[in-house]
């Protein structure tokens, strides 16, 4: 399920919008446009409203990962009581350094705030615990998203756990063929189509891994594998590819991800924490 408790409706819309069909596409454009409207709508009105079908309308809300119609017309009203504050900022050429400078800064809180609201807590929670059964784990990008798999092998190594940053296609391929059940891969995807990685779970998966994607689009080829989604926000167009609030949102969401799991595992993690800290004090001054 796509849709958790405290997921914000309209944010998984636009997420979940390349992956819609026409016909649902038209729903998600007038809920988008109008929200407030929908919250009185029946079925029938919004199928009316939007031009489409009651049957769009119903498998629409599934999509998104709601149960019914009302289902999703909950959660849009709680959307709607507590709006998110921030609004997005857009730099103009003649903007002072100092207001680039606010606006960037409210760009990336945004960022983090909008993730949080798209980050489903059972699907982490599935990720925390395939974490703590994992015999090795396996972080995997290319491209800038190779800069958060190195990160992520960095932060639980730190914690005591056994695993890799892999960024090249080929060593991809030739580890995902040699995965067994008890491996876990993490692979980030800002757009989920990249097909290296794709092509690399569908490897895995033959051999049972746990697949944790990390990704903005909720329905893109890499999700077809997950077993555990975690969303971010991203506004990445073809030619902002690596944007930094894309990678804070990724390194947050790693950062939530690491901590649930050095709290469960809180004897191990704090003494591999003590070890390398311990291990690298004589290179320091």
């Amino acid at each position: 399920m796509i849709a958790g408790e405290h997921t914000n409706t309209l944010l998984l819309t636009r997420s979940m919008y390349p992956s819609l069909t026409k016909t649902e596409k038209k729903i998600a454009d007038y809920v988008l446009k109008d929200p407030d409207s929908v919250l009185y709508a029946t079925v029938t009105d919004l199928a009316e409203k939007a031009d489409a079908g009651e049957t769009s309308v119903l498998r629409f809300c599934r999509n998104l990962g709601f149960k019914s119609y009302q289902d999703f017309k909950l959660s849009l009203a709680k959307d709607l009581v507590t709006p998110l504050k921030h609004q997005e900022s857009q730099i103009e050429e003649n903007d002072e350094l100092s207001i680039v400078a606010q606006k960037m800064t409210m760009e990336n809180i945004a960022s983090l705030e909008y993730t949080l609201s798209l980050l489903n807590m059972n699907e982490l929670q599935k990720a925390v615990d395939a974490i703590l059964k994992a015999q090795r784990l396996f972080f995997m990008g290319v491209g800038s998203s190779a800069m958060t798999a190195m990160d992520a092998q960095y932060r639980f190594m730190r914690l005591g756990f056994v695993g890799e940053a892999v960024i090249d296609p080929h060593v991809m391929a030739m580890n995902a063929t040699l995965m067994s059940s008890n491996d876990v891969v993490f692979g980030i995807s800002t757009s989920g189509s990249t097909k290296d990685l794709v092509d690399t779970v569908r490897l895995a998966k033959e051999n049972n891994v746990y697949f944790i994607c990390l990704t903005s689009h909720a329905k893109s080829p890499i999700t077809k594998y997950a077993d555990s989604i975690l969303l971010i926000r991203s506004r990445e167009t073809p030619l902002q590819g690596g944007a930094f609030s894309s990678k804070m949102a990724q390194i947050h969401v790693l950062d939530i991800l690491s901590t649930a799991v050095a709290l469960k595992a809180k004897e191990k993690t704090y003494h591999a924490i003590q070890q390398t800290a311990k291990s690298v004090l004589d290179k320091l001054y």
